[in-house]
């Protein structure tokens, strides 16, 4: 069982989304599937169906959290010294050097990840190319688009 590291945040999130999915979503689970049952044949019974699939993905995900949580490996940045290199957890600004563009990433793992946020996966091909480079250097990232050229302006540990 190999760690994963994870960030503070991204642990408490994940234990946030397991209580909800134990002491909300799962009783209410529970109780649809009891409402379904009492409206008897359950071979037709589309309501009973329907709450059992839905239970089945509620537990499915449960297992996974639990699982994420036992492999977890918090690394916290904000009590290591800033080198001004990249390493996980830490927030990094870069340019890219095609389109002035400038984007602020932070590489987390893998079940805090969230583009769509700036949060991208350490082991990604943007999280791969800037862990252990310094601000000021340039990197080259092979994306599934072509290849990116950046400069990484700046290294936080936030």
């Amino acid at each position: 069982m190999d760690k994963e590291p994870i960030t503070v945040s991204g642990l408490e999130k994940i234990k946030s989304e397991l209580n909800i999915l134990k002491n909300i979503k799962r009783p209410k689970v529970v109780a649809a599937i009891a409402e379904a049952r009492s409206h008897g044949d359950l071979k037709e019974n589309a309501e009973y169906h329907a709450a059992k699939e839905q239970q089945a993905q509620l537990e499915s995900r449960v297992i996974a959290i639990n699982d994420a949580i036992a492999r977890a490996n918090v690394i916290d940045v904000t009590k290591m010294e800033n080198e001004g290199k990249v390493i996980f957890g830490s927030t990094v600004e870069v340019q890219d050097l095609e389109t002035n563009k400038k984007v602020k990433y932070k590489l987390v793992g893998q079940d805090e990840a969230n583009i769509a946020v700036n949060l991208i996966y350490f082991k990604s091909p943007i999280g791969r190319a800037l862990i252990g480079k310094s601000s000021k250097e340039m990197v080259a990232v092979s994306t599934p688009s072509g290849e990116r050229n950046f400069e990484i302006l700046d290294v936080e540990y936030i």
